[in-house]
This record gives structure tokens, C-alpha cells and sequence, in this order.
């Protein structure tokens, strides 16, 4: 059976408190949210996941009422409105709103200025703008550099390939802006992959990742080196988002046919799968990463 996804990934305490709180108990998110304090990248990663539960909007608002001024509560509350906003249960406007109003009970806070950004369809100068004042409040935002990097690879995607496209001057600006350990590392990859999507999707990529001829080229054969080598230096099996980076890198790895390293990501990965990138371009996540995983450790052992 393929592997399932969970987007909690490895953390345990936010899984226990996600459970809790789609039964209408809210102290286990309470603590949890407090403990997390200023660690950006995991708050993030915390509240959009406990944002995901069909009934975190009405938890979240009735945490609001019996802490009014919560600024725990508030944030989690814009996430939840940004969750059920994309999946069309709510308008935007409803969830920006949330999210001005979380921002401005937390100003230092990061999160609710990527609700916003989750909100964005397009690289446009709106996304760019929210972008920056993520990074005004947390430079190195995992999440929102990864969404930011989304929305640029569509820019003129309709008009086919281009190696110069700026998503990967991008993502290269960040990771030589990042320190040298930071996981933006592997947000080159990341470009690749949100890139081929773009392209695919419109006709301009094939829809077997491993048959396009993108993952191949030049940049992408230094692209790939680079991450790889950063992973094999600098792994940090604390970031919440590593086994994000993990997926990319396996994915871009297979794709560009060196079986032995994906193996090895395959390996570290375990059951972690992510949908993103393995669902790219119209693919069940869960099939292509089994698939893929299979193929990679039989021929490492063949």
C-alpha cells in the first residue's frame, strides 16, 4: 500500500493537539501555541495544520470569546478562515479580513500576513508586497518562501519554457541570502519543481515528471548538486518543515534520474509523504511516491 500523508509530518505534540481540538478541546493547542512562542517556522507550521480541522474556524472563535484579545486565538482563527476559503466553504474577502484583524493582535507575528499570502493566486506586486512583510517580520519564513516561489513559476507560463524565467533568480537570491544551514538551501528545487507544474499543467511539460527533459538541463544538474550536497552537510532534524525539502529533493532527484541519492532521501523520508510534489502535475501523490520510492531503493539493489 502506498504510504499516507499527514501534514502534522513528524510532530507528535501537534498531532496530539489537533485530535484534542477537533473534539472542542482547546488547552492541548492552547499550550502547545504557547511552548512554540516566537519559533516562526513552527508556529506556522502549527497553526496552519490546526487550521485544517473542518471545525477550526468555531473552536477557534469560541477560544476568541472565552480569552477575547487572545492573540493565539485570533491567529489561528484568520488560518482557519484561510483554510475554508480555499477549499471554497467561505469568500476571501471574509479571510483577509480574519487576517488584518490577527494581524493587528499580533503585529510581530508573521502568520496571519501568510494567510494573506495563501490567499494569492498570481505573482503580482498585492503577493510580492505581502511577501515582504513576512519577511519583515521573520526573514528566512520557510512557508512563505515556498509559496512565494509557487506563484512566481505561473508568471507566463502559458508561453512555454524559459531558463531565464526570474522564479529561478528568485529562489537563488534567497538561498545566498539565507545562512549557510538554512533550509531556503533547497528552494532552487523547489523553483524547478513549481516551474515544471506551471508548464505541465498547460501542455507545455509532459505529464510523466520523469520524461521531461527540465530536470536535465544545465542549471538544474548544478541546482540539484547544490541541494543534495547542502542535505548531506547540513540537515537539521529539528526544522519543522524538513521533511517538506526531503520530498522535493527525492522527487527532484529521481526525475532527474540518479536513483542511488533519491534512495537515500527515500530512506531519511520514511512514510512522510507530501502531496506536493509528487501530485505535479495531475498525479495521486500517494501512488507516483510509492512508486517512485520502489523503483529507487530495487535499483539501488539490483
Amino acid at each position: 500500500m502506498p504510504p499516507a500523508t499527514d501534514p502534522a509530518l513528524d510532530d507528535a505534540e501537534l498531532a496530539c493537539a489537533r485530535a484534542a481540538l477537533a473534539q472542542g478541546r482547546r488547552q492541548a493547542a492552547r499550550s502547545l501555541l504557547a511552548r512554540t512562542g516566537d519559533a516562526w517556522d513552527r508556529r506556522a507550521h502549527r497553526i496552519t495544520v490546526l487550521a485544517l480541522g473542518p471545525y477550526a474556524a468555531a473552536h477557534a472563535h469560541a477560544w476568541l470569546l472565552a480569552e477575547p484579545g487572545c492573540a493565539d486565538a485570533a491567529v489561528l482563527l484568520a488560518l482557519a478562515h484561510v483554510r475554508r476559503a480555499l477549499r471554497g466553504k467561505e469568500t476571501p474577502a471574509t479571510a483577509r479580513a480574519a487576517c488584518r484583524t490577527a494581524a493587528e493582535a499580533a503585529p510581530a507575528d508573521p502568520t496571519p500576513w501568510l494567510g494573506l499570502l495563501m490567499l494569492e493566486r498570481e505573482g503580482t506586486a498585492d503577493a510580492v508586497r505581502i511577501f515582504e512583510e513576512v519577511r519583515a517580520r521573520h526573514r528566512d519564513h520557510h512557508h512563505a518562501h515556498h509559496l512565494m516561489v509557487a506563484l512566481l513559476a505561473e508568471r507566463r507560463a502559458a508561453a512555454g519554457p524559459d531558463q531565464l524565467h526570474e522564479v529561478y533568480d528568485f529562489a537563488s537570491w534567497a538561498a545566498e541570502q539565507a545562512p549557510a544551514d538554512s533550509p531556503l538551501a533547497i528552494l532552487p528545487i523547489v523553483a524547478h519543481a513549481e516551474r515544471y507544474r506551471a508548464l505541465a499543467v498547460r501542455g507545455h511539460a509532459p505529464a510523466d515528471p520523469t520524461t521531461a527533459r527540465h530536470w536535465r538541463d544545465h542549471r538544474a544538474a548544478d541546482v540539484m548538486k547544490a541541494a543534495f550536497d547542502w542535505w548531506l552537510e547540513w540537515e537539521h532534524d529539528g526544522h519543522p518543515r524538513l521533511l517538506v525539502d526531503l520530498n522535493f529533493l527525492a522527487h527532484a532527484k529521481f526525475c532527474e534520474g540518479r536513483p542511488a541519492e533519491a534512495a537515500a532521501l527515500f530512506r531519511r523520508i520514511g512514510d512522510h509523504v507530501t502531496p506536493a510534489p509528487w501530485s505535479y502535475p495531475d498525479r495521486d501523490p500517494y501512488t507516483a511516491f510509492h512508486a517512485a520510492r520502489t523503483a529507487a531503493l530495487g535499483r539501488e539493489g539490483s
